[in-house]
């Protein structure tokens, strides 16, 4: 997990990384831990609410959510929104994954396999989609846009990661993104293509500062 603020040096640039998905904040501190900056999340704001996501893209949501966190603490802020696409249902869940049919994700593959089925489908292409904003004070700063194309594994498959990894099957590693190690998944996922891409202008983001 990421250090507390008080863990970490002070005279480090601070960057916030607004979140509270824990495996998500894993994959990301596994990027840019080890940079010389203070990574910040949530938890050291907890009266903050959570924004109302109404973008109609994960790119319009991940800059919602930069820019409502950056005004609210006034800090360098580092958002991102990413799901699940999946070609037979129209591009669903999308934007909604994490927000999609059923508490838990065993129910939410439950709900896609039935939906599958109503349309004749057991199987479908599909796409990990994941936006990252920078916002700092009153503009964004830094922008991207990563996918990982697969395929839909029903039945769910495998012990690690998290959200829909079970189901996303990657052709070239021929196992579900919950199959294969946590190296793995970083080297080809959505999420680690978009802050690698980060990581890479972290230093020109910084000197806006």
């Amino acid at each position: 997990m990421i250090p507390k603020p008080t863990e970490i040096s002070e005279h480090r640039p601070r960057v916030l990384v607004a979140t509270t998905n824990p495996g998500k904040l894993r994959e990301i501190h596994k990027i840019l831990g080890h940079l010389p900056i203070q990574l910040v999340t949530l938890d050291a704001y907890p009266s903050i609410s959570d924004p109302e996501e109404t973008g109609t893209t994960f790119a319009e949501n991940a800059k919602l959510k930069a820019c409502y966190y950056a005004h609210s603490t006034n800090e360098l802020t580092v958002a991102e929104d990413s799901g699940l696409e999946i070609d037979a249902l129209d591009g669903a869940p999308g934007v909604r994954s994490a927000r999609f049919n059923g508490e838990s994700y065993q129910e939410k593959f439950r709900t896609i396999s039935k939906m599958l089925h109503e349309r004749g489908r057991t199987t479908s292409t599909a796409r990990f989609v994941c936006a990252v904003a920078v916002w700092l004070k009153d503009s964004m700063i830094w922008e991207t846009i990563k996918t990982v194309e697969g395929r839909l594994k029903l039945p769910p498959q495998g012990d690690h990661g998290f959200g829909y990894d079970p189901i996303f099957y990657y052709p070239p590693y021929g196992r579900t993104l919950a199959a294969v190690s946590p190296t793995e998944k970083a080297a080809i996922s959505h999420r680690g293509q978009a802050f690698r891409a980060l990581r890479t202008d972290l230093k020109h983001i910084l000197a806006k500062t």
